[in-house]
């Protein structure tokens, strides 16, 4: 009886033991931090590779020598645009942000070579120079980013981009044309995926807007003088 007995506590004990094992596994578990998505990096290219179809490529050889030049100022963001993350709206007036996916710079600074890009490509200007630059111009363009933002607010849900732009005379500074441009892009899924790839739909199409703006009050001010 007795060996019974020592038998039973020894069994005891082992099954004791597995149970303190297992809860301290367990309560390690517990504490150790759940692992964390790798955020998603994402850019503003205009759709590369599409070339604006309401702007000329090309401008008359007798207008090379005396077209002018265009300064493009770093375009700027009203606030809450003005940083990498990727921002969604589901209620009027309150911005949200993706949690693991974001822009790999500042819209703002993404979008100044697109405009440059966009605006040779009318052939409208001798040249078109983005600050910080020594050159002078005769033309300066300033641009603000007011909203780029995925709305939920609709099905399919839509990216819209809100771009203000301004034409300055550089010698005078007087303001030769402005312009507010909108554009609202379905998009294809209702994911950060698909709101990345509508709001490159959306600049390619302002930026073809946009060229084809200032390359119409450039011709409109030299006819001016």
């Amino acid at each position: 009886m007795k060996a019974m007995n020592k038998i039973s506590v020894a069994r005891w004990c082992r099954l004791f033991a597995a149970g303190l094992s297992l809860i301290a596994v367990c309560a390690c578990s517990a504490l150790r931090p759940a692992a964390t998505p790798h955020p998603a990096f994402y850019s503003l290219e205009g759709m590369r590779g599409a070339a604006p179809a309401a702007v000329p490529t090309t401008a008359p050889a007798a207008a090379s020598s005396t077209a002018p030049t265009l300064i493009i100022n770093p375009p700027r963001a009203a606030a809450g645009f003005d940083s990498p993350r990727i921002i969604y709206v589901r209620e009027t007036h309150k911005l949200e942000y993706f949690a693991h996916s974001e822009w790999v710079d500042p819209p703002a600074r993404m979008l100044a070579p697109l405009l440059v890009a966009a605006i040779e490509n009318t052939g409208a200007f001798r040249a078109v120079v983005q600050t910080p630059s020594a050159a002078a111009g005769d033309l300066r363009l300033d641009t603000e980013i007011i909203r780029l933002q995925h709305e939920f607010r609709t099905r399919p849900s839509r990216v819209r981009f809100t771009l203000r732009a301004t034409l300055v005379d550089d010698r005078t500074r007087r303001v030769l044309a402005w312009r507010e441009f909108d554009a609202a892009v379905p998009a294809a899924s209702e994911d950060p995926y698909g709101g990345v790839v509508a709001a490159n739909r959306a600049v390619q199409t302002l930026l073809e807007e946009l060229a084809k703006f200032c390359a119409e009050a450039a011709r409109s001010a030299r006819m001016e003088k």
